[in-house]
Order: C-alpha cells, then structure tokens, then sequence
C-alpha cells in the first residue's frame, strides 16, 4: 500500500512538473483577456472553466491513447510539432498585428455571441492551441507511452496522471477567471504591453516548436 501512495505521489507530481511550465497559463492569460474582450465577467469565468475542461480532456486523451492514435496514423511527434508550431505562430502573429487593446470598443459594438460561439472560441483558440498546444500534447504522449509494470501498478499510474492533469486544469481556470482582475491592476497601457509582449512571446514559442520538429526530422533522416 506505501509503494502504491509513493508511487500515485511520484508520477502525480512529476505530470505536474512536466505540464504545468508548458501551460503555463499565466503567460496565457492576456491573451484569453484579450480574446474575450467583449464577454462579461461571468461569461469570461465560464469560458476559463470550459478551457480548463477542454484542455483536461485534451491532455487525458493524449496521455492515455494519444501514442497509439499516432502510431495508427503514421504519425511522428516531430510532425505534430511542426504542424502545432505553425498554427501557434500563426496565432502569435495574428495577436501581435492586431490594433491596440480595445475591450471596451468591442465590448460595446459587438453584437452578444450566442452559446455556440463561446464553446467554439474556448476550444479554438483558447484551449488549442493557446493554452494546450503541441508541446504539452506532447509531454502528455510522452508520460503516457511507457506506463510498465502490472495492472495494478497500471492503475496507480493512471490515477495519478488524471490528479496530476486535474492540478494543471484547475491552475488553468484560477488564473484564467482572475485574468481581468489581474490586468485591471495595470491599468490600459500595462495591458498593452502585456498583451503585445505575450502575443510576441508566444510568437516565439511557435516558431521554437517548429524548430524543434524540423530538427528532430533532420536528425531522424540522418540516423537512417
């Protein structure tokens, strides 16, 4: 019984090490605000609470089938890197060209999105490939591709991978949900430069994906 607490706490904690710096939904959250910038603060807070289900269900799905959907297709990682890669960049650069921050512009001219518009935004793009993108879906294929041992040791690691991925969800809506009020803080010109900056970071961080994907390719047809 020790070895199988141990072993829940070990494999829980190391899927929220490995997740939580990729996510990290803090990075994330001018984005979401700026993304949702003409929903209301309890619009917004069910929005954080869909991207935090969705993007559970994402890692969940990629942790325990996502090497074997893969495989099925004839699918590399290096190649769910490149393609993910591109999507996030495209979204950084569309974020980063954009016109300055104007909540309260859209706010007010824009006709009240229906529910099927809000579920449709916070899977795309704020849970994918925003918030989940290739590199966590990845680390996520990874924890899960080599579970070992019995059944029961099975069972213990799956149990601990859902806990660890519930943490990172909930981070994912506590930060999300509080987004506005943090950025409040900065007033109109601190969101600006906090949106223009992650739009640019996370720019950045598309184009490392990519880079990472081709590299490994390369590195693959050398090996051959």
């Amino acid at each position: 019984m020790f070895a199988d607490a141990r072993q829940f706490v070990e494999t829980m904690l190391l899927a929220v090490a490995a997740l939580l710096p990729i996510v990290n939904p803090i990075a994330g959250a001018s984005v979401f605000l700026r993304k949702t910038a003409d929903l209301d603060h309890e619009e917004r807070r069910r929005t954080a609470l869909r991207i935090a289900r969705y993007g559970f269900g994402l890692l969940l799905a990629s942790a325990l089938v996502g090497a074997y959907v893969l495989d099925f297709f004839g699918l590399s990682i290096p190649v769910v890197q490149v393609a993910g890669g591109l999507v996030v960049s495209v979204l950084g650069w569309t974020l980063l060209s954009q016109e300055a921050f104007v909540a309260d512009m859209v706010r007010a001219g824009a006709a009240a999105p229906t529910p099927d518009d809000l579920r449709s935004r916070a899977f795309y793009p704020l849970t994918m490939p925003l918030t989940v993108g290739p590199g966590s879906i990845s680390v996520a294929i990874t924890l899960g591709a080599n579970p070992g041992g019995d059944y029961r040791s099975l069972a213990v690691t799956l149990v601990a991978h859902a806990a660890g991925l519930a943490i990172v969800a909930l981070a994912i809506y506590l930060t999300y949900a509080k987004a506005d009020a943090i950025l409040r803080r900065l007033g109109t010109t601190g969101a600006v430069i906090v949106t223009r900056l992650s739009a640019f970071i996370l720019l950045c961080v598309g184009v490392q994906i990519v880079w990472n994907g081709v590299r490994a390719l390369i590195l693959s047809l050398r090996a051959a």
